[in-house]
């Protein structure tokens, strides 16, 4: 049976009337799913009114036989019942479909019946997605207030059943995209990827395992396409669709939808929609002229009907007048600064509004601009005093009323871009501007602080939302912040990033830093020095010690001269300049420098001090690396016992002292003691990080090579298999870790005969060594020696 066949079998079963029957299939035909009821309704030669009206009646007589329609929202009912509808004409008269629910995280948005004067827009967009994997809503001569995002997010709730997979939004101002890209799949779909792959590894993931079926992104208000999209992208699918919506043209290549202003006739059935019918009947021209006053603006129109609304017995006339006053006020002030921009009717109409607000509102509002163009987290729960909490309550209300500001979901609000504007040109005009900054920075900061140096997963979750607000005191109110708290955001925002193992992310608020600390408080001064060691810091994780070594210097001169050489600071400088100095070959240097710190922290902190400890292990590794093995042990055992005394049982520092212990006994022919030492290590770190940590890498890695000299070569090179996969993740490609590991599955192959496989591993770990670690590296001249002792192998 064809489908139409089988939908005039279902209207007389449900005994629908004529009317009904006809309103009823061509409205559930195939090729009318992506049109609106507009257009369904002039193929019927009916108004939409009147299809409106009989689909509301099938939707009754189905409810008989789907009770869930009874419980639709109006919008929803239309698919439910075609979902319903499909499952019986595939799979018998008594199936009823298990309705799966759709992620989605769409904002709210104004009642459809509002939604005027689009619905070509809607059914166009709707074909331009089915046939292109991208489409841009544009906004013609970039004029803000057309309703590009009201247009992106009523077609997500209309076609949200079209988007099996789930529909994601994406703030393009934020700047952390990606986070919030993965953030959606793991609340909504439970995928986690490993907390240190990298950014575009983690995204991958997600794209790789996100739920079948097919997928919308939203990427609202992007004004930079390469930065704010294209890295984030999934696949080329057709089952990804992305959407975006901008103020600027982009390369035509990308479909696009321009969105201009409302024709007359859709603002006035708009501004119906807002305004009491009678009262625009009663002055029906100066409706029109207010219409065309505002330009035909969606966002003017709505906040001038909000007033009305506020103000029963204002005349329109009156309106008008008050509006042509605003222009010429505007038109003076833009003349004296030719800076400022608005759209002419938005600008009007928000200076009504704004004249509505009491001193409360408008001081809320001014607070509210300072946040970044994203969600805003404000709740007034914490408020103890309870006047207070009513005020800023009425306050909220009073602006959610003229439509100044939107609510998403409980305790989350957002600003129109316009409108943030608009309240941030409010807020530099009045005495109140440089105080709010001020603490609004000051509270930003407060914020910053709770990230904390190793966030875990919950950290982040909890703290990704309020990311994008410290940035926006990093980068645009920095002048505000107090020299004590200057470098805060900053190396905050670092670290939840460096935290995650994104170190590029990490680097520019580093870079940042420094800029910054230097700029405003010279080169002498220890927020500068803070700023150098923590971006030093970060080339020494990703192995870039040449760049690091020079910073680290002069943050250790720094201190020195700020603070001279007894300083719990500088005892630190000396350890992570020393940790450099280890990890390129320069072991006397290291040592010395560690012996330094060993002592000067002993004398200023105590020999029961988790730092003092750190040196001690230090100190410990390198006499093991340097096979100074009857200095090493002792050294090892006091660390791990200090640690386990300071820390607790359960702290990765405790399973670092247990695996640097296990591979000294490795060293030293203590195999059955090593193997339980790197276990107990192992099963600590996973127990701890997770089971994709580079530590987890390293405790594999040394685990395998304790089963290769025990003669266990099937359990040595599946774990070093895994060592290596993990740190290729990590660390990328070239990094000395990465050469560890090509270096010893290469021996392993050699020693078991794989000759040629063991060769191109001895060539990649030379080629990195020499290439990081420069030529006369120890590590490279071992890598250099060990396969020219391959080459020579005549049986090879």
């Amino acid at each position: 049976m064809q489908w139409a066949d089988f939908l005039a079998n279902e209207a007389a079963t449900n005994s629908l009337s004529p009317e009904q029957t006809a309103a009823f299939v061509e409205r559930l035909k195939s090729e009318n799913s992506g049109k609106s009821e507009a257009k369904v309704a002039s193929e019927l030669n009916i108004g939409a009114s009147a299809l409106k009206k009989r689909m509301t009646e099938v939707y009754e007589k189905f409810a008989q036989s789907y009770p869930e329609l009874a419980t639709s929202e109006s919008r929803g009912k239309l698919e439910k019942l075609r979902a319903c509808l499909t499952v019986k004409y595939n799979g018998g008269q008594d199936a009823h479909p298990t309705i799966k629910e759709i992620y989605q995280n769409i904002p709210p948005a104004v009642p459809f019946e509002k939604f005027v004067g689009r619905e070509a827009e809607l059914e166009k967009l709707h074909q331009q997605l089915q046939t292109s994997r991208q489409v841009a809503i544009v906004a013609v001569a970039g004029m803000g207030g057309v309703g590009k995002t009201e247009l992106a997010t009523q077609y997500a709730k209309q076609h949200l059943q079209n988007y099996q997979g789930g529909v994601c939004w994406l703030s393009a101002q934020g700047i952390d995209v990606g986070i919030h890209i993965l953030r959606f799949a793991e609340l909504k779909f439970k995928l986690i990827a490993p907390d240190d792959w990298k950014l575009a590894d983690r995204l991958r993931y997600c794209w790789q395992n996100w739920q079948q079926g097919e997928v919308l992104l939203v990427f609202d208000d992007v004004t930079d396409y390469k930065t704010q999209v294209q890295p984030y992208l999934p696949p080329e699918s057709p089952r990804f669709k992305v959407l975006l919506t901008t103020r600027l043209g982009f390369d035509r290549t990308l479909p696009q939808l321009p969105l201009g202003v409302l024709k007359p006739l859709a603002a006035m059935k708009l501004l119906k929609s807002l305004v009491d019918r009678e009262r625009l009947k009663s002055e029906p021209w100066v409706a029109r002229e207010i219409c065309k006053f505002l330009g035909y603006l969606p966002l003017a129109l709505e906040l001038v009907g909000r007033y009305l609304d506020t103000m029963p017995d204002l005349s329109l006339e009156k309106l008008l007048k008050r509006l042509e006053k605003k222009r010429l006020e505007h038109e003076a002030v833009a003349k004296a600064n030719p800076l400022m921009r608005y759209e002419y009717g938005v600008g009007e109409a928000f200076a009504l509004s704004w004249e509505q607000l009491d001193e409360k509102a408008q001081s809320l509002g001014f607070w509210l601009s300072l946040y970044a163009l994203a969600d805003i987290p404000f709740s007034v729960e914490g408020i103890e005093d309870d006047d207070e909490q009513e005020l800023k309550e009425k306050a909220i209300g009073d602006l959610l009323k003229l439509h100044l500001l939107q609510r998403q979901s409980k305790g989350i609000y957002r600003l129109h871009p316009l409108i943030r504007q608009f309240f941030q040109m409010k807020l530099d005009e009045s005495s109140q501007a440089d105080e709010a900054k001020t603490n609004f920075t000051a509270q930003m900061v407060e914020v910053a602080k709770q990230i904390p140096e190793h966030p875990n997963r919950q950290d982040i979750f909890n703290l990704t939302p309020l990311i994008s607000h410290i940035a926006e005191v990093a980068t645009h109110l920095s002048q505000y912040l107090s020299d004590e708290d200057l470098i805060t955001p900053f190396t905050r925002l670092g670290r939840f990033y460096q935290g995650q193992g994104l170190y590029q992310q990490a680097e520019p608020w580093y870079k940042l830093c420094v800029e910054v600390a230097e700029n405003r408080l010279g080169l002498e001064h220890l927020g500068v020095a803070a700023s150098l060691n923590n971006l030093a810091e970060l080339y020494r994780a990703t192995g870039r010690y040449s760049k690091a070594e020079p910073l680290h210097l002069q943050a250790l001169e720094q201190w020195k001269r700020l603070l001279g050489n007894n300083h719990s600071l500088v005892a630190a400088s000396l350890n992570n300049l020393a940790l450099i100095y280890h990890s390129i070959g320069r072991y006397s240097e290291a040592e010395l420098l560690y012996q330094q710190a060993l002592e000067l922290r002993k004398r200023l902190l105590g020999d029961n001090h988790p730092d003092f400890t750190n040196s001690l292990n230090n100190l410990a590794v390198l006499y093991r690396v340097t096979k100074r093995y009857s200095e090493a042990e002792p050294l090892l055992q006091q660390a791990l016992e200090m640690r386990k005394r300071l820390l607790g049982n359960n702290h990765s520092l405790v399973a670092t002292s247990l695996n640097n212990l296990a591979v000294l006994y490795e060293f030293t022919g203590r195999y059955n003691e090593a193997e339980s030492l790197h276990l107990q290590a192992l099963e600590l770190w996973k127990r701890l990080l997770g089971d994709n940590h580079p530590y987890v890498a390293d405790s594999l890695n040394n685990l395998a090579v304790l089963y290769e000299s025990t003669g266990r070569y099937g359990e040595a090179e599946l774990l070093y298999q895994q060592a290596l996969e993990l740190r290729k993740r990590f660390l990328g490609d070239n990094h000395p870790d990465v050469a560890i590991s090509l270096s010893s599955i290469a021996l392993l192959y050699e020693f078991t005969g794989r000759y040629s496989e063991a060769e191109p591993l001895f060539q990649q770990a030379l080629v990195i060594c020499e290439q990081i670690l420069g030529v006369g590296h120890p590590d490279t001249m071992v890598y250099r020696g060990n396969y020219a002792r391959f080459l020579r192998k005549p049986y090879r």
